[in-house]
């Protein structure tokens, strides 16, 4: 049995064809475009969150203490580590730099804030899941430091 790929099937005409042209354009976008587009979206929903955090310390602590409540460990170290997680973790995401492990760590916040804190928020935990579950996958792609300290490592060799 052949399995036909967008580049491999009949042309047609009509609706097939707008079709099988969409999916021509489709297949011809660069993963490595789409994996750029995941690093500053989801990094920029960390950065903010990281921001909001940092402009008032005592209100971040508060939630921590009375709205999110973590289990086991103090709300001051929760705030701590959480703010540290979501800065370094969009900065890194942002030039593409040990984007595995940031995307990995990231999804540890994203995993304690479905799980403890607002279970009930799924759907937008995904949204944030997704991206990131791309990088930690497939890495960050051409446009990253990442793929950079590949190409200049390997040639050292």
């Amino acid at each position: 049995m052949t399995m036909l790929t967008p580049t491999s099937m009949p042309a047609r005409s009509g609706l097939a064809g707008l079709y099988s042209q969409a999916l021509q354009f489709a297949s011809s976008v660069p993963l490595s475009a789409v994996q750029f587009v995941a690093r500053l979206a989801v990094a920029n929903v960390f950065w903010q969150s990281s921001q909001s955090k940092l402009a008032s310390w005592p209100v971040t602590v508060q939630l921590f203490a009375f709205e999110y409540r973590v289990p086991v460990l103090d709300p001051g170290i929760a705030a701590v580590l959480a703010t540290a997680a979501e800065f370094s973790g969009a900065i890194l995401l942002f030039f593409g730099l040990f984007s595995r492990l940031a995307a990995l760590m990231l999804l540890g916040v994203v995993a304690t804030i479905q799980i403890f804190v607002y279970p009930g928020h799924w759907g937008e935990h995904l949204t944030w899941a997704v991206p990131l579950l791309l990088i930690f996958a497939r890495g960050a792609g051409v446009i990253s430091i990442d793929h950079l300290a590949v190409r200049f490592f390997s040639r050292e060799r």
